[in-house]
């Protein structure tokens, strides 16, 4: 891999991780428990639970997502970067700009 290909990946992964950042704090805001003394209506408390729930879902991704990003970015100058933590393939380098937090090649992310 080329060093500006790297500096690109890298410039990419330090705005997705502020991204991310900023994800899971919002989704820590939304997933706060839904007070059972809360003056809303029936239906209402049930919209939020159910909203809830569902923040809780993006949350626990945006986590994963961020998880990766750190991940890569731990890993950008090793000689490991790049390469498929499966199968140790070199990633192609458009799935790398396309998604510069991927850890795995495509044939290993279908299994």
């Amino acid at each position: 891999m080329k060093t500006e290909e790297k500096e690109i990946i890298r410039q990419k992964l330090f705005k997705a991780r502020e991204r991310y950042s900023k994800r899971v704090s919002q989704l820590s805001e939304d997933t706060a428990p839904v007070a059972p003394d809360c003056s809303i209506g029936r239906v209402s408390r049930m919209d939020a639970i159910n909203n809830k729930s569902v923040s809780e879902a993006a949350l626990a991704n945006a986590r994963d997502k961020l998880r990766d990003v750190e991940e890569s970015l731990a890993r950008i100058d090793t000689p490991d970067f790049g390469k498929c933590k499966s199968c140790t393939t070199p990633i192609p380098i458009n799935r790398l700009m396309a998604m510069p937090e991927s850890l795995y090649c495509m044939k290993c992310v279908r299994k």
